[in-house]
């Protein structure tokens, strides 16, 4: 099953493919939507369909914020939202009336998700759909660590199809580098990295640099290449930045 994200504005009544991710990967739709959701006006129901588990004993839920709904299987693809939102409320859903009959053992995206999301965004209360519960499946993504010598020690998160490497580096945690313009190394798979550019086309051919990326979180990119072949890193590298 191909990773999709779908958000469906019920003040606009249409549905827009937010981003698709990786099959199978639902650290990548986690990622997607963690990084996209509030972008959507308030009332937005987002349905997220990242399902390995599809078929199996892994429950469908629909979640609750102040300003959103999340319709995803329980497998941890929520895992931003829980930690960026104050307040949720979270739902196994059990109203088989809901779902699109009979339901295929293989699509719940179309059988499940889809109509439960229709029929909330058209105003059923949250509350027919299912009950709440406690404990749904979350995951913590790995967080950038300070080495004793006063390096930033990370991971890759993400490569996309152009090849960029998201890091865990967000901008917050290199104050000197963002706010003082101090040198930098930045050591990731056969290379070293010291130069950060504000785009994409500011770099030369063939350079690979640092670049803060639309999901917020320091990238390795090169100018119509791909960072990943060049550097030669894959999502889980160890990355490591430290102030010249």
């Amino acid at each position: 099953m191909k990773g999709v994200v779908f958000s469906l504005n019920p003040a606009a009544q249409m549905v827009d493919i937010c981003n698709s991710v990786y099959s199978f990967d639902v650290l990548d739709g986690a990622l997607t939507i963690g990084s996209s959701y509030k972008y959507f006006p308030a009332g937005t129901v987002h349905m997220v369909v990242v399902d390995p588990g599809v078929g199996s004993q892994r429950r469908p839920l629909l979640v609750t914020t102040h300003t959103y709904h999340f319709i995803a299987p329980d497998n941890g693809v929520l895992s931003m939202i829980y930690d960026q939102e104050e307040r949720v409320i979270v739902r196994h859903i059990t109203a088989e009336h809901y779902f699109l009959h009979p339901v295929s053992h293989t699509f719940h995206g179309r059988d499940i998700f889809a109509p439960v999301a229709g029929y909330v965004s058209r105003g059923v209360e949250p509350h027919k759909i299912g009950e709440e519960i406690t404990d749904f499946v979350r995951f913590k993504l790995p967080k950038a660590q300070r080495t004793p010598e006063g390096a930033l020690k990370g991971v890759i998160l993400k490569i996309d199809k152009f090849g960029n490497l998201t890091t865990n580096f967000k901008p917050e945690e290199l104050p000197e580098i963002f706010a003082d313009g101090r040198k930098f190394r930045l050591s990731v798979g056969n290379t070293t990295v010291s130069t950060l550019h504000d785009f994409y086309a500011e770099g030369k051919s063939g350079e690979v640099f640092a670049i803060i990326g639309s999901m917020g979180y320091l990238e390795i990119a090169a100018n119509r290449a791909a960072a990943a072949q060049v550097v030669g890193a894959n999502r889980g590298s160890e990355v490591q930045i430290e102030v010249a």
